[in-house]
């Protein structure tokens, strides 16, 4: 699913709110979301899983095209772990 089949699923269930609204909405949750994770916080939805960031070091990588080294600098990346409602789900049978 992409962002605007979810913003059209949730008009569609909601058909008490406008599409901007819907729109605003989302965009509101994914921006928080975002700026938590770039402040070095955690978002956690309970029954769902928790956004976090996890370090990476600096190394040496490779250009697919070329073959040739380059240096990798150092940075820190989202994570995603899903909760534990969500495990069960996707391996339920």
């Amino acid at each position: 699913m992409i962002r605007s089949e979810l913003v059209q699923r949730l008009s569609s269930d909601h058909p008490d709110l406008s599409l901007r609204e819907v729109e605003k909405i989302v965009a509101v949750f994914f921006d928080q979301i975002s700026e938590r994770l770039a402040e070095g916080g955690r978002v956690e939805l309970r029954g769902f899983g928790a956004f976090s960031t996890r370090a990476r070091d600096s190394r040496v990588g490779r250009n697919p095209r070329t073959g040739e080294t380059v240096a990798v600098d150092a940075k820190r990346v989202p994570y995603f772990k899903p909760g534990k409602e969500m495990r069960a789900r996707l391996n339920a049978d």
